[in-house]
């Protein structure tokens, strides 16, 4: 039998916070069936009173009625967007969450939905992640939970939440990975052109992006690092690529980003690395190398004090989650 995949949608719910992991489970019944094999999902929308839900978007979806709590369910899923809040102030709507949660294997949130899940009183105990811009409103409306902003998402026992929209699709691949396994979720992944599949302990942040925050002075020096990490990144090389002297470079990129061009590289190049280890790719040595580090001592040293663990352990620790 397929595993039942319930998503709740309410007045003013974010779009893609409802697709993209739909998407996910909806392209795993593609690719099993393609290859002969049955459908593992079946996949069901759902609101309070069915019918069409206008999301924040201006895009209506048409869903059905909130199944009796006790049917049966595999995984539920709880959208977010503006409209949670407006959506976690219905008795009816929160107890029947509750109820479903009972008699669900999973239950899992995207975004703010994981602000229902907590007026519900299922994150009581537990931890959870949610948007970046609502992490702290979380902690201090619900101090029972746990909350750990640097995650995209958190597994914790049944219950599952993640961080912001995009970050509901890497949920639903890990939720796949742990139904049909590694290689059918990395399959998922490449089918819809995700450029990574990114594990729960990376930030929701980018070491790019987060680079690009104030402002985009640099962002073409930071895509030209990025494609050239093993190459010379002094700061002498850095402030030729730019246009500048080293001394008005060293000035105006601390100032812009809030790091050295030093520490902006290490971080890169350490990001860039723990890509290739979680993938599995090539031995230390070469990594160290694809990714600029002068040797892998100095890729172990940066390793612990960015991770508190050596690069061996923290490759196995993904390696064996995917195998797993």
């Amino acid at each position: 039998m397929p595993h039942q995949i319930d998503m709740l949608a309410f007045a003013a719910v974010q779009v893609l916070d409802v697709t993209g992991p739909l998407q996910v489970f909806a392209s795993a019944n593609d690719l099993a069936q393609a290859a002969g094999r049955a459908a593992p999902y079946q996949l069901r929308l759902v609101c309070e009173g069915g019918g069409p839900v206008m999301t924040s978007a201006g895009m209506p979806l048409l869903a059905q009625p909130l199944p009796a709590p006790a049917d049966a369910c595999h995984t539920l899923l709880v959208a977010g967007g503006w409209g949670v809040y407006q959506a976690a102030a219905q008795p009816a709507l929160v107890r029947w969450l509750r109820e479903r949660a009972g008699h669900c294997q999973r239950i899992a949130s995207v975004c703010t939905g994981a602000f229902l899940l907590a007026h519900a009183g299922l994150l009581d105990g537990r931890r959870a992640v949610t948007h970046w811009s609502r992490c702290e409103q979380l902690a201090k409306a619900f101090p029972g939970t746990r909350v750990e902003p640097a995650r995209l998402y958190i597994n914790d026992g049944p219950l599952w939440t993640s961080a912001g929209v995009t970050a509901g699709i890497d949920l639903a691949l890990a939720l796949v990975e742990e139904d049909l396994g590694h290689a059918a979720a990395l399959e998922v992944a490449r089918h819809l052109v995700v450029f990574l599949k990114r594990p729960g302990d990376q930030a929701q942040f980018s070491t790019t992006l987060a680079l690009q925050q104030a402002g985009g002075r640099f962002d073409t020096l930071h895509a030209w690092m990025l494609e050239h990490l093993a190459a010379d990144l002094s700061v002498g090389r850095l402030a030729e690529q730019a246009g500048m002297s080293e001394r008005s470079f060293l000035r105006h990129y601390r100032a812009h980003t809030g790091h050295t061009p030093a520490r902006a590289v290490e971080l890169m190049r350490l990001e860039a690395a723990c890509r290739l280890l979680a993938q599995g790719q090539g031995a230390l040595k070469r990594i160290a190398r694809q990714c600029g580090f002068a040797s892998e001592e100095t890729l172990r040293r940066c390793f612990i004090r960015h991770r508190g663990v050596p690069p061996q352990a923290w490759g196995e620790r993904f390696r064996g989650n995917a195998a797993g």
